[in-house]
């Protein structure tokens, strides 16, 4: 092949029509010595496709350190779950969490950063050696050192308080509901909670959640993350009775902990195989469902969609990944036209 094929990456890409943009969610103003500054602005790109023919937008909040392109092109090279949804008729929202991506970190307005990413952990949650030879999805070689530097080039730090942090993320998801209105969320890992929040904060903008692999289990605590001292989540949610402290919250008889603001929401938790991170769901779905919310647990072996891990997202097989998730979202839309 020549220098000039090999270069011409698009070349085996097909001719998409398409309407797309992009816009911020703005953080709040702080002064820092005598000088104004942003924290924790929230950017999004969206993409829809030339009919949307799906009632409510998706919006996509990517893992833990890494960034909204995890939901647009595969480690080798595929359309990811971001153009699936907009094939499938949907309007797409992908999102950079404050303080990752294309959305400034700075110490100053942000607080403290937590460590960087290694090499060692991303081998050890996405294609741990004692899944093998059962992992068997991951899109490329674990001795292809060349992609995995590709892959950890995208990840960086997250702010070291938690709590802080999915505060930070959960205002400006639910501002970002406000300026485009109902919509659907699709969060993955250390996102999961945030989906929670942003339920809690806008109970009528936020129709439906599916949360690939979330954060968990209840009341875990997360190396080199932070702990999550309200059960589902690191900072509050409204709880009925009120709940005034994560100490309240620990004490209570679970299937008390009623949660008025997700009573009712659709909530699909969708779990691979091999991965670390999916005994920590069955958990989360008991506790959202004591709490009201209509929760259930999409697991894709039990649907003979085997060898996954917590990158189901992207692995070899992340288009018949997501075909339950499309189903479910179409069975809801069902529901809701009476079908």
């Amino acid at each position: 092949m020549s220098d000039q094929a090999s270069s011409q990456f698009w070349a085996a890409a097909a001719v998409r029509t398409i309407r797309q943009g992009q816009f911020w969610v703005p953080g709040e103003r702080v002064r820092v010595d005598d000088e104004t500054y942003q924290r924790g602005p929230l950017f999004a790109q969206w993409e829809a496709p030339e009919s949307v023919t799906q009632l409510w937008p998706i919006v996509l909040v990517h893992g833990g350190g890494y960034q909204g392109t995890e939901w647009l092109t595969t480690p080798d090279g595929r359309p990811g779950w971001a153009q699936r949804l907009v094939e499938a008729g949907y309007a797409a929202v992908v999102v950079d969490r404050p303080g990752q991506g294309r959305s400034p970190f700075h110490p100053e307005t942000t607080g403290a950063m937590g460590p960087p990413f290694s090499y060692e952990n991303g081998r050890k949650i996405y294609f741990p050696p004692d899944q093998q030879p059962r992992h068997t999805q991951w899109p490329f070689a674990d001795d292809d050192e060349a992609a995995m530097d590709a892959f950890i080039a995208g990840y960086g730090p997250l702010p070291a308080d938690l709590a802080f942090s999915e505060d930070m993320e959960a205002d400006r998801l639910a501002r970002l509901l406000d300026l485009i209105g109902p919509a659907i969320l699709l969060t993955h890992s250390a996102s999961g909670p945030v989906g929670w929040l942003v339920a809690d904060r806008r109970p009528g903008l936020v129709k439906a959640i599916v949360a690939v692999e979330p954060m968990g289990p209840p009341f875990a605590t997360i190396p080199n993350v932070g702990e999550l001292a309200w059960g589902l989540t690191a900072t509050p949610l409204t709880f009925d009775p009120p709940r005034g402290t994560p100490e309240e919250v620990k004490r209570a008889d679970p299937t008390t902990l009623r949660l008025p603001n997700l009573a009712g929401l659709p909530i699909a938790v969708v779990t691979g195989e091999t991965s670390a991170f999916a005994p920590a769901s069955p958990p989360i779905v008991a506790l959202l469902q004591a709490g009201g919310a209509v929760a259930e647990q999409i697991d894709l072996p039990a649907l003979g969609i085997k060898g996954n891990g917590h990158g189901l997202i992207y692995e070899k097989n992340s288009d018949a990944a997501l075909a339950p998730v499309l189903a479910w979202l179409d069975r809801l839309a069902g529901e809701r036209n009476g079908a």
